[in-house]
């Protein structure tokens, strides 16, 4: 079958948390189709406590995503992400959170809430849950000790050895499978590793997926330490704890941060235990993966990624996929 040379790039996001949304923010930007796939794993907060009243899979992270992804005014996305702070049974949910589960009870079903909530936001994409079975996060840490959900492992104060899902290799969304077997590029992170990133991974045939698709795969680094899961974690320590547990080299392409923050900024984080994520080159070449090295900070009140600076080196990379595929 002939490829049609006119249609759009496709690129699929896969990830959860701030990280993803940042990233969002960018890509949206640029003349390409997007699938964002998101974690389910979430349990802590407003997400934890619907899941557990409405039997539905974590709203939080498919809400930032949206909001990312939107064509909306500034005021709607802070009605959308606000937090309610007083009112019993209230407190402490946000108003996007509610609403997707209000479209869920609507529809019925959780993707389908998703697909709606999509139309009325006028997202610039698609936004698909990693699977629709509700899963739990596990972590065994180094100590032999098993930790039971999301929000709880990165407060042990242990190291983590391993994350894995409990049930083992739920069912993903067909949908997401296919964007991924369709896609130009695909970009997991930046994210929490253990947290956000992983457990999309771990959801069955995923990773095989992936690994088996077509497309420019880029990892894209995370700028900073996080507490309680990549203490004193180097840019390749990142990347190796994703082929130990997918056992697959997955990246073609490493994008990482090679900016040094100013003194101030670094006391700051290191007041919370965190410290920039080095960025080991070699290492990363070592295990077969190019490297994009680039200043991607961005200083508001913390540390963000430059989205528009990440979302260039990644519209440069789809290109010379898509030159490569059109040459051959």
């Amino acid at each position: 079958m002939k490829e049609n040379r006119d249609r759009k790039p496709r690129i699929v996001c896969i990830g959860g948390g701030t990280g993803l949304s940042v990233i969002l923010r960018g890509l949206k930007k640029l003349p390409i189709e997007i699938t964002a796939i998101v974690t389910v794993a979430d349990d802590g907060g407003s997400s934890g406590r619907l899941r557990n009243d409405l039997q539905m899979p974590p709203p939080g992270d498919i809400r930032n995503v949206l909001i990312a992804l939107a064509d909306t005014e500034p005021l709607l996305e802070r009605v959308l992400q606000y937090r309610f702070t007083s009112g019993e049974g209230l407190a402490g949910h946000t108003l996007g959170n509610l609403m997707i589960a209000a479209m869920k009870e609507i529809t019925g079903d959780f993707t389908h809430a998703v697909q709606e909530m999509s139309r009325v936001l006028a997202v610039r994409g698609r936004v698909l849950p990693a699977s629709e079975q509700d899963v739990v996060l596990m972590a065994e840490m180094t100590d032999g000790s098993i930790i039971k959900g999301e929000s709880q492992i990165p407060q042990t104060g242990k190291r983590i050895k391993r994350v894995f899902l409990n049930p083992p290799e739920p069912r993903p969304l067909e949908e997401a499978i296919r964007a991924i077997q369709e896609a130009d590029a695909i970009v997991i992170g930046p994210g929490s590793l253990y947290t956000s990133i992983l457990p999309n991974l771990l959801v069955k045939g995923m990773s095989e997926t992936i690994y088996a698709a077509n497309a420019c795969r880029i990892f894209v680094c995370n700028v900073m330490t996080q507490p309680g899961e990549t203490d004193h974690f180097t840019a390749s320590d990142h990347i190796k704890a994703i082929y130990d547990h997918v056992e697959k080299p997955l990246f073609d392409v490493a994008i990482i941060n090679n900016e040094v923050p100013p003194p101030a900024i670094q006391e700051k984080y290191a007041e919370k235990g965190q410290k920039m994520v080095l960025p080991d080159i070699d290492r990363i070449q070592e295990m077969g993966c190019r490297v994009i090295a680039d200043n991607l900070l961005l200083y508001r009140s913390v540390v963000r990624h430059d989205a528009e600076r990440i979302s260039s080196h990644i519209e440069r990379l789809i290109d010379e996929r898509m030159q490569k595929r059109h040459s051959g």
